[in-house]
């Protein structure tokens, strides 16, 4: 699904030597080359604050303390996302509320936001799924509307712009605060764990980085209860290469997934990632939809077979989880949430994709759907 080991080779002696210059000045934890890979994001993105942290997981609870949800309050959040979203909410005593998604493009539906809110509602989770921007348009408008917080799951879309009333911005940029994974797999991924959290809100910014550090004002000076989260520099310095040719890696996956489109536009039984004209796709992953009348575990058995890697992603929704049996969290039937865990699939989605390879999986692909 993802060739880290052909996109290390491209960079492998910038990668060597900023390792070895981390290992050579023994600053391994909040050194210099984390303080600049901060700043560099923060200009990346176009945000005032970056503060690193060790995944993305930390990420979205450090948040949701720093914005000070308490036990018992309502977040609403979709089903259909790794279950990291919603783990945190659980973990923090707070109650998810599931809602649906939007059958074309995955991420969470702004009109089933607007019948989940409840006067315990008090922040708003959308994850920019597979890589495109959530109706970021609609959502702000509701949270705005209702007094609520908006935190961005932007684990999945780092990179991608968005048209904000006409301003263009970087997803994980427009709410309150954006979280997102560094994890080796995602588009810009570094070669462990990693994670960083973004605001405008300066305010905000100051309890964000107190609270990844053992709740500090300053040393030895504890003014709240926080966590150990840092992002070591080793990753640092690899993060700071990366992000340099993070719109290059962009571009690569949209070409790749342009071919795939071409591809498969005709085939009646697969329906092709749908773009929408408010934000550029960055494509973590390539999603297609099956109709009703394919077998879709048959389907990644025989690619499978094939020498070809296919991922089912979430086909157990967060709803459906035991980790959440006790709570009565779900929101109308979650239809669209239900029916695509059995229809989707995902392809190979990199940076090191050859013609070669596309032209393969494709051939494969068509091979099964005219059995």
């Amino acid at each position: 699904m993802v060739d880290l080991a052909t996109q290390y080779q491209h960079i492998k002696a910038e990668v060597d030597q900023a390792i070895l210059n981390v290992v050579s000045s023994t600053q391994f934890i909040n050194g210099p080359e984390v303080k600049s890979f901060q700043n560099e994001l923060a200009n990346y993105l176009g945000v005032k604050h970056v503060i690193t942290c060790a995944n993305g997981t930390d990420a979205l609870q450090i948040s949701m303390m720093a914005l000070g949800l308490k036990p018992g309050d309502e977040v609403i959040t979709p089903s259909y996302t790794y279950i990291a979203t919603t783990e945190v909410i659980g973990l923090l005593g707070l109650k998810p509320v599931f809602v649906d998604c939007d059958p074309d493009t995955f991420n969470i539906s702004p009109t089933a936001i607007q019948k989940a809110i409840t006067s315990k509602t008090k922040a708003i989770v959308p994850v920019h799924l597979y890589g495109q921007a959530c109706n970021m348009q609609e959502i702000m408008k509701i949270a705005q509307e209702n007094d609520l917080f908006v935190i961005e799951d932007n684990a999945q879309a780092i990179g991608c712009d968005y048209d904000f009333n006409g301003v263009s911005m970087k997803t994980g940029t427009i709410g309150n605060v954006g979280c997102t994974s560094f994890f080796p797999s995602k588009n810009l991924g570094c070669f462990g764990d990693g994670g960083a959290i973004c605001t405008n809100d300066d305010k905000l910014a100051v309890q964000l980085r107190m609270i990844a550090n053992h709740g500090q004002s300053k040393k030895y000076y504890h003014d709240r209860v926080g966590c150990n989260s840092r992002l070591d520099s080793i990753q640092a310095a690899v993060l700071r290469i990366k992000l340099r040719e993070l719109d290059n890696y962009i571009e690569r996956r949209n070409k790749a997934a342009h071919f795939y489109d071409e591809a498969f536009k005709d085939i009646s039984e697969i329906s092709v990632p749908k773009r929408v004209d408010s934000s550029n796709h960055v494509f973590h992953q390539y999603t297609l939809k099956l109709n009703d009348e394919v077998n879709r575990d048959e389907l990644v058995q025989f690619l499978a077979s094939k020498e070809i890697p296919a991922m089912i992603y979430y086909p157990v929704p967060a709803h459906k989880q035991k980790m959440f049996a006790d709570l009565n969290t779900e929101c109308g039937n979650l239809e669209v949430t239900n029916w695509l865990t059995t229809r989707v699939f995902s392809l190979p989605m990199h940076t090191e994709l050859t013609l070669e390879h596309q032209n393969y999986i494709v051939k494969t692909i068509k091979e099964f759907i005219d059995k």
